[in-house]
This record gives C-alpha cells, structure tokens and sequence, in this order.
C-alpha cells in the first residue's frame, strides 16, 4: 500500500459521526481509540515504516493546532457561563456598593468582554493560517 492509500484507508475507518455516537452512548475516549488501534493495526505499522521525520514535526503541529482547537471549544463552551456569572456579579454589586462605582464595573466589564472576544478571535485566527499552511504543504 502507498502512503495515500493508508491515510483513506485510516480515515474511512475514523468516522467522526460514529465516534460521536459512541461518546454520547458513554464509551471512553481512551476506549475508542484503543479499539481504532487495535482494528487498525496493520495500517498503522505500515504508516509508520512510510514516514521520515519530517512527517513527525507535521504530527506535532497537528497535535498542537488539536489542543488548541479543544481549548477554544472549552472557551466558547464556558464563555456563556462567565458571562452570565458576570452579570449577577456586578448586578449584585451595584446593589450593596455606591452608585460610583458602577461606572468602574462597567468599564472593567467591557474589558474583560473585549479581551475575551479577543482572545477567540486570535484562535481562529492561529488556526486557519495553520490550516491553511497545512493545505499548501
């Protein structure tokens, strides 16, 4: 088998939509991938033998832009709760505190919505120059 061959052959049997199902039914992660592992295992040892060190520094960055990816998804996940958090918070301190310092709360609260998007907005913005490098290469 060539190299192309292997990685159709591995990513017909990662079907993200079956994986998906597994992981609502409560399967484990480390189970699904020890089971693609094991069900896998000739392809895999092939892929290896096939690719040089270059392909691992590939790997590397692909493995990166994933745990970046994740962290953004966990942002976004936790994103509506802080918000929300926020909201009784500074609510319930314009309730105990002086009207004076409102205004700094508002201003502290637009920062920290500000910086927030940012922060989103630089993730994706890492992860589609990486995508797209990774598409040229």
């Amino acid at each position: 088998m060539n190299l192309s061959e292997i990685l159709n052959s591995l990513d017909a049997s990662w079907e993200r939509n079956k994986i998906l199902l597994k992981i609502k039914k409560g399967t484990n992660t480390d189970e699904i991938v020890n089971e693609f592992l094991a069900k896998n295992e000739r392809q895999i040892k092939e892929l290896n033998s096939l690719l040089g060190p270059e392909y691992f520094d590939l790997l590397n960055q692909i493995e990166q832009l994933s745990t970046c990816e994740s962290k953004l998804i966990n942002k976004i996940k936790n994103l509506n709760y802080l918000e929300n958090n926020e909201k009784d918070h500074i609510f319930s301190e314009k309730k105990i505190l002086p009207s004076n310092r409102a205004s700094f709360n508002k201003i502290s609260s637009f920062m920290i919505n500000w910086s927030n998007k940012f922060v989103v907005i630089a993730l994706l913005a890492i992860s589609a120059i990486a995508l797209s490098k990774q598409a040229w290469a």
